[in-house]
């Protein structure tokens, strides 16, 4: 059977007008040409789906019947192509996104998100927050499609762009000697208990935070680890010790903490976009991609 989307047109036609020389004008065809396709269709078929006479044409049961399920096909392929085109703009479509516990509170983020939700209602946009290094593995095969991270060592297998730069501040008590400061330098820290991230958590902010403090020759007393930002601030707050956070987490409000920016001009933090270089870029995450990047980087 060899039946072709351009025979069901035909058919509906001749079926809605009950006469072939109307429906040949519709279809911008000469008479005979449809006469003999719709012959080809009856003949692929194996039945007779018009009843023919000098003075009318009838569709037969048969007919009847067919006319529904050419409706509904012409339906479903009008449907599909449609969404096709959709995903092909990036109208459409589904967007896995992997973020640190800090992208939230970072405005460039949150900016993009709004945006591109707004702009594209109907794509289906999946957050799963998940550390810097862990979401690596999720890139490389395919169940991620962006990650917004810390700096970290990447395969050569993950392309990045810089989202931003942001500073490091001292996350102090108020009522700590030091909260009183309007910058310190890192050294001012050096004899303070630390609360900070668990090395097994895989931030990249444990690694950046501990390689700035051994850049100025600091062995941090790390008092308390923990798995999360949030639960840093918490600690700070009731007084169990400082932190050194990036400035996005300042959007954070608890009146308990004082946020001191440091004097070091090393003491930053990026933040990166990354994807996989080896997987093709649809239309959604590029678009994404493009409202996320600063139009510098």
């Amino acid at each position: 059977m060899n039946i072709e989307l351009r025979h069901l047109r035909y058919f509906i036609a001749v079926a809605e007008e009950l006469h072939f020389g109307r429906a040949a004008q519709r279809l911008n065809l000469s008479q005979p040409p449809l006469s003999q396709q719709i012959q080809i269709l009856e003949q692929q078929i194996g039945a007779r789906l018009f009843a023919r006479t000098n003075r009318s044409v009838q569709l037969t049961a048969a007919g009847e019947a067919f006319l529904t399920d050419a409706r509904q096909i012409m339906h479903s392929v009008t449907l599909a192509a449609g969404k096709a085109a959709r995903l092909h703009r990036g109208e459409e479509g589904e967007l896995r996104i992997g973020f640190t516990s800090s992208a939230p509170f970072i405005a460039a983020v949150s900016d993009a998100l709004f945006t591109f939700r707004q702009r594209h209602p109907q794509v289906q946009i999946q957050m799963q927050e998940i550390n810097t290094r862990q979401q690596l593995e999720p890139l490389i095969e395919g169940r991620l499609d962006l990650g917004v991270m810390r700096n970290t060592p990447l395969p050569t297998s993950l392309q990045h762009q810089l989202i931003l730069r942001e500073p490091l501040y001292a996350v102090v008590h108020r009522a700590h000697p030091l909260a009183e400061k309007t910058s310190l330098s890192i050294t001012e820290l050096s004899r303070e208990p630390f609360v900070f991230f668990d090395p097994g958590v895989g931030t990249a902010l444990y690694s950046d935070t501990l390689a700035l403090l051994a850049r100025y020759h600091i062995v941090p007393d790390i008092a308390q680890e923990v798995g999360e930002a949030m639960t840093i601030l918490g600690l700070v707050a009731t007084g169990l010790g400082v932190s050194i956070l990036p400035e996005s987490f300042r959007r954070v409000r608890l009146d308990e903490l004082c946020w001191i920016p440091l004097r070091e001009t090393d003491a930053w933090s990026e933040v990166w976009l990354v994807w996989s270089a080896k997987r093709e870029m649809r239309a959604v995450t590029g678009m994404m991609k493009t409202l996320l990047l600063p139009r510098s980087a």
